[in-house]
């Protein structure tokens, strides 16, 4: 946990220097933006054992104000109260379907997008469940600062099949759920949807 907090604060630091960096034109405090982001790279390097030379890549040409990815999940419930879930090559684990949003899409076409493209399934958005800041959350520490957007979906057509991108397909009822792929949703938020599927009247959860 200590380790996840010092991330967080290394990421903070590198948001400052590149704020600084991209807004600012006086000499003196440029200097000392560039300090910052040389002190943000040594502790996420220290952190991860990643090499600095990588660490800068990351973050190389960022010129502007930084701010957190949105990673949309779709989360969709057959009559059978089973969640829809997909197994990624990556790692092997399941996950509800998502990813990164895409820019020109809303979020509720982004949902609609990848359900289809990794599951095979037509859905129709019915409702926001959740806005979760991944920091806040037991995921595993990341470069990037993610916010994780859940929308509930209704399957409308389609027929389930297998991704290119994926290992399988496949539903889970509540006391079934499959080894999770922990960089992409948590136990306590798989419980969290189950309990909005059982639950319609449930508020919206955001961190």
């Amino acid at each position: 946990m200590i380790t996840k907090e010092i991330l967080e604060m290394a990421k903070r630091i590198q948001a400052i220097s590149q704020i600084g960096l991209t807004y600012n034109t006086n000499g003196f405090d440029i200097e000392r933006y560039s300090e910052l982001e040389e002190i943000s790279h040594r502790m996420v390097n220290l952190l991860t054992e990643q090499p600095v030379e990588t660490i800068k890549g990351f973050y190389l040409g960022t010129k502007e104000y930084p701010t957190p990815k949105s990673d949309v999940r779709a989360i969709v419930f057959n009559e059978k109260d089973q969640l829809l879930m997909v197994r990624e090559k990556v790692d092997g684990k399941w996950t509800p379907p998502g990813g990164w949003a895409d820019i020109g899409h809303t979020p509720k076409e982004v949902a609609v997008k990848e359900a289809f493209e990794e599951t095979g399934l037509v859905v129709e958005p019915k409702r926001l469940l959740a806005v979760l800041d991944k920091k806040m959350h037991d995921h595993p520490p990341q470069l990037e600062y993610v916010y994780k957007i859940f929308i509930e979906c209704e399957v409308k057509g389609g027929e389930l099949t297998q991704a290119h991108d994926m290992h399988d397909v496949d539903w889970f009822s509540r006391d079934q759920i499959p080894p999770l792929s922990a960089d992409r949703i948590t136990a306590s938020q798989v419980e969290l949807m189950f309990e909005y599927h059982f639950n319609p009247g449930k508020e919206v959860v955001f961190d």
